[in-house]
């Protein structure tokens, strides 16, 4: 009977992990973070004994810290895929994903105005500051304003000015 019993409940906590969070079920953000690596693996569990869920193979991707542990985040991805990560792979350097469909306008200031640039979905940039409706930008050579509607790695109701 015990067995069956720990059986149902590591169902219940698998079943859980799988479930995407939506509205008010959603993770409470701790902070967004970036990875740190060229490579960094998140994991089912908050050990290296865990198995790899998924290889993230792109320095500088955003995360969202929901949960920490000891030496480990749990984070999610803009996808909505939740694991565990060593603090090591990841940077408090934010970052933000380019998302939705066709290029992004990247505009000089907050308000809209010249085009500076245009930001192809899954881009990654660096975060430099938020007003209410849109976030500054940095990239390899573009340096402007993105509406937050087209991006993924900051709250909707963050402001700042770093």
């Amino acid at each position: 009977m015990t067995r069956f019993a720990a059986i149902l409940w590591i169902l219940s906590v698998v079943a859980a992990e799988a479930a995407p969070a939506s509205g008010a079920d959603a993770p409470k953000i701790l902070r967004y973070v970036s990875q740190r690596p060229d490579k960094a693996y998140l994991r089912e569990g908050p050990t290296f004994g865990h198995k790899v869920l998924w290889v993230y193979r792109h320095r500088g991707y955003p995360f969202a810290v929901i949960a920490e542990f000891d030496i480990w985040r749990r984070v999610i991805a803009a996808d909505g895929t939740v694991g565990w990560m060593s603090a090591a792979m990841v940077s408090d350097q934010r970052t933000v994903l380019v998302t939705g469909k066709g290029q992004a306008r990247i505009s000089a200031d907050a308000e809209g105005g010249k085009v500076v640039g245009l930001a192809d979905p899954g881009a990654i940039a660096g975060l430099k500051a938020c007003t209410r409706d849109a976030c500054r930008v940095r990239g390899e050579s573009i340096d402007g304003w993105i509406s937050k509607s087209r991006i993924w790695g900051v709250s909707a109701d963050e402001v700042f000015n770093k």
